[in-house]
């Protein structure tokens, strides 16, 4: 099973790129957001999901170790494919789609190419009841929460989510609040801010 591949790109197309290892080609499928950082004759280091078939084994490319785990995360949603996880990762980079899911926003998962609004609703309700991404590679014990959900945006959301359920909010309405707050501000807002903004949240 690869992992992850550390060479040179020598060549870029519309769904795919080559990357040489070692004197070795591995052709590798990607969204068009991590196509577009690749640059031929460049050193890369992409993280890999491997797909294997009875008669084929696919390569699948991204910049980083977070956005592989939303992969394949994305595909235990029934009607979601390959194809289609990436066009939600097209749309949707990670820290979005973790909004996108506290909140169950089936407008931002219908902005993907490849889903529709029976597809988005199902994506929203599963992906709000499940647990977020398993099996970092590479990433520290505390990089994703104990209890498997999505690894928080930044130090200031983990934070006001925690306050949020030390006063006995439960963890999805936190998240949920937290994420509604976080769209009030032009920037990253301070924990205390994000707090009082979330708490009113809560109250509506």
């Amino acid at each position: 099973m690869i992992g992850s591949l550390n060479g040179t790109v020598a060549a870029v197309g519309e769904e795919t790129a080559l990357i040489e290892v070692g004197g070795v080609g591995y052709v590798v499928q990607s969204g068009a957001r991590t196509l577009s950082r690749l640059a031929v004759g460049a050193p890369v280091k992409l993280f890999i999901e491997t797909h294997v078939r009875e008669d084929a084994i696919r390569l699948f490319g991204f910049s980083g170790e977070e956005e592989r785990a939303w992969f394949a995360h994305l595909q235990t949603i029934p009607g979601v494919g390959a194809k289609v996880a990436l066009g939600i990762l097209d749309a949707m980079p990670p820290e979005v789609l973790v909004d996108a899911i506290a909140l169950q926003d089936k407008a931002a998962f219908a902005r993907a190419n490849g889903v529709g609004p029976k597809l988005a609703a199902r994506l929203a309700t599963e992906l709000a009841a499940k647990q977020g991404p398993k099996g970092f590679i590479g990433m520290s014990a505390g990089a994703a929460r104990s209890n498997g959900a999505p690894p928080p945006v930044n130090g200031a959301r983990a934070e006001a989510v925690s306050a949020l359920v030390n006063l006995g909010i439960d963890q999805s309405s936190a998240a949920r609040a937290v994420a509604s707050a976080a769209k009030q501000f032009a920037a990253d807002a301070p924990a205390p801010e994000l707090i009082r903004a979330a708490l009113k949240e809560v109250s509506r």
